[in-house]
């Protein structure tokens, strides 16, 4: 194939997966239980104010005064008053100073001159547009086509979660399902999409799609026989008193599982696809039989990297858990009974086993599709 033809398949790509990211842009958004009240908008701090502030320990309590300088709306440039609450939650409160760019928040009053602002947080949106900017650059110049195609399935990743995946868990839709079919549509739109509508990306599709339906399967059964009952995900407690429908926590952790693993699931089936591929085509004379050993013996190297990555993701997010159970001197074998600790053995452990079964089932599959028999 030619060079031309090549970038007419890429773009065609390109455009089929701009068409889905825009049909789901498109949709129609969740009805909210409530909108968030005042009118926010960007600011500056020009001076504080800590005199009302108490330390107790480690922890500040009370009202930190501000003076700051709206930087948009209809009282740019103009200096007010505002207010940040400490309530001595260090993951929520924040201590601004001089300088800082935050989201001030103005609630109207009904009076003229009364209005309440509050500094809500800092103003993260400029430096993540910035962050994600160059990682887009940065992905296109060493990938090219491939590049340009991941980063168009990282945006359509995205809005399937926030589209699809968040709405319909909380219209009362079976959380495990819903996410095992989004992750089905992310895996065949990134496959084809890397791989083109070949044998490659056709492997790629059945294997990963075997090792999460498996691995779903997996989850479900130890999260119900170890009592896992999902509420160690932030703010589960939370969304029980604001959704509508009555939701299964259970249910959404099993799927969250799935669906944090589907990341490694599809790169190494898309591995193993690959290097089947190459060896069917350096040697066409080779056996179904003998293309599955290859598949094999690939997938055993990159497994046992892969599962070593998902244990150091997951236990970077608890590593502080883990430093106050040695200060408390608890025994290892006692943190398993520990909820947050066995949640979190859950999904390395399952996660690891969706590996495992995705290594064999995509070498099978390609070693039965690339030979010439």
């Amino acid at each position: 194939m030619n060079l031309a033809a090549v970038n007419r398949r890429n773009l065609a790509g390109l455009l089929a997966i701009a068409v889905c990211s825009l049909a789901l842009l498109c949709l129609p958004s969740y009805q909210y239980l409530g909108t968030q009240t005042g009118i926010r908008e960007r600011a500056r701090v020009v001076s504080v104010d800590d005199s009302s502030l108490t330390l107790l320990g480690l922890i500040k309590f009370g009202s930190q005064h501000l003076e700051i300088r709206m930087l948009q709306g209809p009282f740019k440039g103009q200096v007010f008053q505002a207010v940040n609450e400490l309530r001595g939650q260090l993951e929520l409160d924040k201590l601004f100073r001089p300088g800082d760019t935050v989201v001030a928040v103005r609630q109207e009053a009904d009076k003229p001159g009364q209005d309440v602002i509050v500094a809500q947080d800092y103003w993260r949106v400029g430096w993540t547009l910035l962050l994600f900017g160059v990682f887009c650059v940065l992905l296109c110049l060493f990938g090219g086509w491939i590049g340009a195609k991941a980063l168009f399935s990282f945006v359509f990743s995205c809005l399937v979660i926030w589209k699809l995946v968040i709405p319909l868990t909380l219209t009362g839709w079976s959380p495990v399902w819903v996410i095992f079919v989004s992750v089905v549509i992310m895996t065949g739109v990134i496959m084809f999409l890397v791989a083109g509508w070949s044998r490659c990306g056709l492997t790629a599709f059945a294997g990963a799609t075997g090792g999460v339906l498996l691995g779903l399967l997996t989850s479900e059964f130890f999260t119900w026989i170890m009592d896992i009952n999902g509420a160690t995900m932030p703010y589960s407690q939370s969304l029980l008193y604001a959704v509508k429908v009555p939701v299964r926590l259970e249910k959404i952790f099993a799927g969250a599982v799935i669906l944090a693993s589907s990341g490694a699931v599809m790169d190494l089936a898309m591995d193993i696809s690959s290097g089947i591929r190459e060896v069917a085509l350096h040697n066409p004379q080779l056996t179904a039989e003998q293309l599955v050993r290859s598949g094999l013996r690939m997938g055993r190297n990159v497994v046992g990297t892969m599962t070593t990555t998902l244990l150091l993701a997951y236990a970077g997010g608890y590593l502080t858990l883990l430093m106050m159970f040695v200060l408390e001197g608890v025994h290892p074998w006692y943190l398993l009974n520990n909820p947050l600790v066995a949640a979190e053995a859950v999904k390395t452990l399952v996660g690891s086993f969706t590996l495992v079964l995705v290594a064999p089932l995509t070498a099978l599959i390609g070693g039965h599709v690339f030979a010439r028999n």
